[in-house]
């Protein structure tokens, strides 16, 4: 049997929403979906080239109490965790067992080098 997971880390999850810029464009803001407490362990990083210059990319496994499925609440692909100034994109979803009472997210923060 896997340990419990040590949920330590406040994480505020947000979701991407666009709005008008005023300029007849778009522009993408996040919007706070509520507040997750996880465990972080980090993967594997890397260093990758932007367009300013060196970027260092970190890999990460979030795990979170799980939430139901349709609940707005529930991390999904394509949404992030904030931690302060830290943002970490959410790449993925799974349930950690067959009870699901964990959802592990495979996530990624880029930090200019």
């Amino acid at each position: 049997m896997s340990r419990a997971p040590e949920l330590t880390r406040k994480l505020v999850l947000e979701a991407p929403l666009e709005t008008e810029d005023g300029a007849g464009g778009r522009r993408r803001v996040w919007q706070e979906l509520g507040v997750l407490w996880a465990e972080v362990d980090g993967r594997s990083g890397r260093e990758v080239r932007g367009v300013a210059g060196a970027l260092s990319r970190a890999r990460y496994k979030i795990t979170v109490r799980a939430v139901p499925e349709g609940h707005s609440g529930r991390p999904a692909a394509g949404q992030r965790f904030r931690e302060g100034s830290r943002t970490f994109d959410i790449l993925a979803v799974t349930e950690r067992d067959a009870a699901a009472r964990f959802l592990i997210c495979h996530a990624e923060e880029e930090l200019a080098t």
